[in-house]
């Protein structure tokens, strides 16, 4: 019985989909393969590249020596930046209206998601797509307007707003609010509508099922919102470019270009510095909240 058995199954013949299949899985690896070391040195290259500049004197940058290589390391410009009010000062220019920006966006963006995605009303879907195509609106049109809309109210009421840094408290929410409102909105909409209307039930407000059930369960969401709004805060060049001219109103993406560089003289090596140490807080940021910013972006893939 065993021999018999044994002879009749290899007399069977073998499924050609289960080679051919091993076969495509091991070249998919390889491109696979292939395709991330390309990444890899197409995002590296200029961060390593900024890392290898910074530690270079001005008489090595500009010497005919391999640019790949630091001959004499130096920390010089990391002390002239750090110990320089000016650089301090746009550091602090930075962060003050990154952080005040997040806080106005989540202020507006949390209770607009809401609404546009529990509180059902007519044209909720419209305005929701509306809210969202209102961001692929680019920048370099909306400076224009903004600019002549606040030159109108200097005008009519005396304030000057332009060269002052809290003004950008008011234009970068134009590039925040919408999409930080669309990302809740996915969010919003993939918890289950049991929770709101149990709470409803047993007599809760709106506002409180907000703060009281969606916030907590979906704080993910909040957490991507949130390191979007920092991103774009911290890293935004024109609004800045367009309407603070002064040092000291200056933030840290223009003061960088503007201080640094004078006329055809270029300060690499502080450029590379300024650059590396400004790119230090969304970095840290990214790298202890990845998962949650990957959560929140991807929530209402989901939805069923």
């Amino acid at each position: 019985m065993t021999a018999t058995s044994a002879s009749a199954d290899l007399a069977l013949p073998r499924n050609p989909k289960h080679g051919s299949m091993s076969r495509d899985r091991a070249w998919a690896l390889r491109w696979s393969y292939v395709f991330l070391i390309l990444f890899v040195i197409f995002f590296l290259l200029p961060p390593v590249y900024m890392l290898i500049t910074s530690l270079k004197t001005s008489q090595e940058i500009s010497a005919a020596t391999n640019p790949w290589w630091v001959f004499r390391p130096t920390l010089d410009n990391y002390i002239e930046l750090l110990s320089s009010p000016m650089y301090l000062t746009f550091f602090r220019n930075s962060a003050l209206v990154s952080v005040f920006v997040v806080i106005i966006t989540m202020l507006i963006a949390i209770p607009a998601a809401f609404a546009l995605s529990r509180m059902k009303f007519w044209g909720s879907a419209t305005l929701a797509t509306g809210v969202f195509l209102t961001y692929l609106i680019p920048d370099t049109l909306l400076f224009l307007p903004l600019f002549k809309m606040f030159a109108i109210f200097n005008e009519l009421t005396g304030i000057q707003l332009i060269n002052k840094w809290y003004v950008l408290l008011i234009v970068y929410p134009t590039l925040t609010v919408p999409f930080c409102t669309w990302i809740m909105i996915g969010y919003f909409a993939s918890i289950p509508k049991e929770l709101d209307e149990a709470a409803l039930i047993d007599g809760a407000s709106y506002f409180q099922t907000l703060t009281k059930i969606f916030v907590p369960v979906a704080l993910p969401g909040i957490i991507a919102a949130t390191i979007f709004a920092f991103t774009v805060s911290w890293a935004q060049f024109l609004y800045p470019l367009a309407f603070t001219t002064s040092t000291d109103q200056l933030v840290l993406p223009v003061g960088i270009i503007t201080t640094l560089i004078k006329g055809d003289v270029f300060n690499w090596g502080q450029i590379m510095t300024g650059a590396l140490l400004g790119a230090a807080p969304p970095l840290i940021i990214y790298a202890f909240l990845m998962d949650y910013y990957i959560a929140g972006l991807t929530a209402g893939a989901t939805k069923g």
